[in-house]
């Protein structure tokens, strides 16, 4: 296999990384919390000493750099249940999860049958020092979710929702369940947080974005085969050439 068919081979694999983000992208377009992944490709350039043409002694590869998230919000979506929450602007929801703490912006909130604010996975929620929030018996029916995510209860104030952020989000990494795992959180002070109750944030994909993306790497991949087979259009010609000058 020659130089061209490594590189043909490292833009079809740049292809296959884009379509497995974009076939993802799409199946989350309802997903609440969910934001959408962009791929990020660095060019790879190898330097060669010798060659038989000065400008081919550069070749250029694509390298597969990793997604970030697309931290554009999705649309407020309302529920009618005064404990669920939309965060707008950065930050993920702290859960605690048998697998260690796990990050989500899926908004749903509810009381568990022994008091504690819980994810919609039944996982406890925690406070901005990492301890479980909890309400008084009789007091569920009294909660609210004030704008800095202070829990109140009929007695006063229950905590603080733990909202953390990431300085780099590629660090952010899905775990399948519509939650994160992440490395080098912060948490949020109060006067940072910003809570909508009464809804959640919707996904932030938009279908039309997707689907063109979708188009885009079929023609890609067809222009990519076409090349390939062009190619070795070129070698079966030469051995011919060279077969019959022998």
């Amino acid at each position: 296999m020659d130089v061209s068919s490594y590189v043909l081979l490292s833009h079809e694999q740049a292809l296959r990384r884009r379509l497995d983000v974009a076939a993802n992208n799409m199946a989350n377009t309802n997903t609440v919390g969910f934001r959408r992944e962009r791929p990020v490709f660095r060019e790879f350039v190898e330097r060669a000493r010798q060659a038989q043409v000065r400008d081919a002694r550069n070749t250029s590869f694509v390298l597969d750099f990793g997604a970030v998230h697309d931290t554009a919000p999705g649309p407020f979506q309302a529920t009618g249940n005064p404990l669920d929450v939309m965060i707008q602007g950065p930050g993920y929801l702290t859960v605690s999860t048998p697998a260690g703490v796990a990050y989500t912006r899926a908004g749903f909130i509810k009381i568990a049958a022994d008091g504690r604010l819980t994810s919609s996975a039944g996982y406890p929620l925690l406070d901005d020092r990492g301890a479980p929030i909890s309400v008084p018996t009789g007091e569920e029916a009294r909660v609210t979710i004030g704008e800095d995510g202070t829990v109140h209860g009929a007695t006063g104030p229950l905590g603080r929702l733990g909202l953390a952020v990431f300085a780099d989000e590629r660090m952010v990494m899905p775990r399948g369940d519509g939650m994160m795992t992440g490395t080098g959180s912060r948490i949020l002070s109060a006067a940072e947080v910003q809570l909508k109750s009464g809804g959640v944030e919707g996904s932030n994909v938009e279908p039309i974005v997707e689907t063109t993306a979708l188009i885009d790497i079929l023609r890609s991949y067809q222009v990519s085969q076409q090349m390939s087979q062009s190619l070795d259009d070129l070698r079966h010609d030469a051995i011919q050439r060279l077969g019959r000058l022998s």
